[in-house]
């Protein structure tokens, strides 16, 4: 949705799910900037569609949304970044800019707090975000897996709405299932979410066998046994193994 402002908004989402707590957390902005008269709204509505997309191009960015209120005068702020180093080049980045410059008397009321990302089954309004953390290739193949009724489980790992981690469980022959490649936004990487979602996967599937291709240094952390190509958690008779084609 656009508000008066020309900015397009992020659908309302579920902010619910299990905590998976990164060893470097992110950082979290919410505020509030104030104009004091009619200059100042109008040098927000010129500058702030720039702002925008130039903070939303930043590696580190993972959330750059501003709404107008119902007041004019007043802008409503919700950021996200991928750690404090990240959130300290933004602010950099903003200091010696345009709207950095002119919106110096604007009146600013941030908060700002560490934030972990929180886990959840996917849900209908996940896609389209998730397609551009996945890829073009990924995207169109969980595209597939899901018109095919082939998906048994799908988990978004996500931060106030934003995905920003992703796995699922598909179906293979008889009780067993096949896991998805894991995809983690470059930013978090190698910080423990890989893990929090490889977990709970698990946990999901149960008593049934799963099947995974990629990272073995994680798999096998994660107690999967190597067996060729692939790896194994759970009981998996070889000629069931051997049945298996592309996942």
């Amino acid at each position: 949705m656009s508000c008066a402002c020309g900015h397009h908004h992020a659908t309302r989402t579920d902010d619910g799910g299990t905590p998976a707590r990164l060893s470097v957390p992110m950082v979290a902005l919410h505020g509030s900037l104030t104009c004091a008269d009619m200059g100042q709204m109008m040098t927000a509505l010129s500058l702030l569609p720039d702002h925008v997309d130039l903070s939303r191009a930043e590696p580190g960015c993972l959330r750059f949304e501003i709404t107008q209120a119902e007041d004019p005068m007043v802008w409503t702020l919700s950021e996200v970044f991928a750690d404090a180093d990240a959130f300290a080049a933004h602010q950099a980045r903003t200091a010696d800019s345009v709207w950095g410059q002119d919106s110096r008397d604007m009146a600013r009321d941030f908060h700002r707090h560490d934030l972990h990302p929180l886990i959840r089954a996917e849900i209908p309004a996940d896609i389209a975000p998730l397609a551009a953390l996945l890829g073009p290739d990924r995207a169109d193949r969980m595209a597939g897996l899901r018109r095919d009724g082939l998906i048994e489980l799908s988990l978004v790992a996500h931060a106030q709405g934003v995905p920003v981690g992703h796995v699922a469980l598909r179906h293979l022959a008889g009780r067993a299932l096949a896991l998805t490649p894991l995809t983690v936004h470059p930013s978090l990487r190698d910080r423990g979410l890989e893990q929090a979602l490889l977990h709970m996967a698990l946990q999901a599937a149960h008593d049934r066998p799963v099947v995974a291709q990629g990272d073995g240094v994680l798999l096998c952390g994660a107690g999967f046994r190597a067996a060729g190509d692939l790896h194994v958690f759970g009981d998996l008779p070889a000629d069931a193994l051997a049945a298996i084609d592309a996942f």
